[in-house]
């Protein structure tokens, strides 16, 4: 069983969105995660799990592991391994037969392409046949979700993309380093200059209205010029607790990368 696993480094908005893609098409699935997850959209997110032992999205259980036994024994009960593995170890020790990095790092932390006999990377900061087999397409716009099997993906902008026409202005980021306490929580409505979060003793003031779509977890301590939260100005509070648009287009071709490499198309 082992063999046909899919590890995923990163258990994100992003990863999970691949994760239940993949999960939900009959996949063996594994997170591996660091210790102190600094996930932002965290109710759509299995990283959470490392923290509170379980965490359940759109349906689907990711349960905290730390053992190989433990793993083994909840994809047996169809649940989702989260362990706690930032160098993605496990992955030798599963034998897997994919490796997904979704730290969405925009550069490459450890990836290396004989990781698994199928390694993929998402976004920027992996060349296809070099650091992975492939890359999948994370930017907005008319390529996102592609498979790419020679080349890189879209350069990081450094600007965050725009939902009804805000940019950076919906996007919160720690004002110095601290340790940061929400005052509002995910799903809440958002006015603007009002109080979100305290980073130490400083305040964190949103910039538009709209719904707080995530926030990094209370408690944890955060850098300067850190993302730490998400203003939607759509509104809408259940576009906070469902997978995105985006993590869903991503897990497609995450999807249809494995399965052109199983129907015996080679990788580079």
């Amino acid at each position: 069983m082992c063999t046909a696993v899919v590890v995923i480094r990163g258990g994100g908005d992003i990863g999970t969105g691949v994760a239940l893609r993949l999960f939900n098409g009959g996949f063996d699935v594994v997170i591996t995660e660091v210790e102190i997850p600094r996930v932002i959209r965290r109710e759509v997110a299995f990283a959470p799990a490392v923290c509170n032992h379980h965490m359940t999205v759109e349906g689907v259980r990711g349960v905290k592991a730390a053992s190989v036994e433990e793993i083994v024994t909840l994809i047996k009960e169809r649940s989702i391994p989260v362990v706690v593995d930032p160098e993605c170890s496990v992955a030798g020790t599963l034998k897997a037969g994919v490796v997904v990095d979704a730290l969405l790092a925009k550069k490459n932390r450890g990836m290396c392409i004989g990781m698994a006999p199928l390694t993929i990377g998402l976004g920027p900061g992996f060349e296809a046949g070099r650091d992975v087999h492939m890359v999948i397409e994370t930017n907005r716009g008319h390529n996102l979700g592609r498979v790419i099997r020679e080349g890189c993906a879209q350069p990081n902008t450094g600007v965050p993309e725009a939902v009804n026409g805000y940019g950076k202005e919906r996007v919160l980021r720690a004002p110095c380093d601290g340790v940061i306490k929400n005052i509002l929580n995910i799903g809440d409505q958002v006015r603007v200059d009002e109080v979100v979060c305290y980073v130490g003793e400083t305040e964190v003031r949103s910039a538009i209205s709209g719904v707080l779509r995530g926030i990094i977890m209370n408690g944890v301590k955060v850098t300067r010029g850190l993302k730490i939260g998400d203003i939607d100005p759509r509104g809408i509070r259940e576009y906070c607790f469902t997978v995105s648009d985006k993590a869903r287009a991503i897990g497609g071709g995450v999807l249809e990368a494995i399965l052109s490499v199983r129907q015996g198309i080679t990788v580079p």
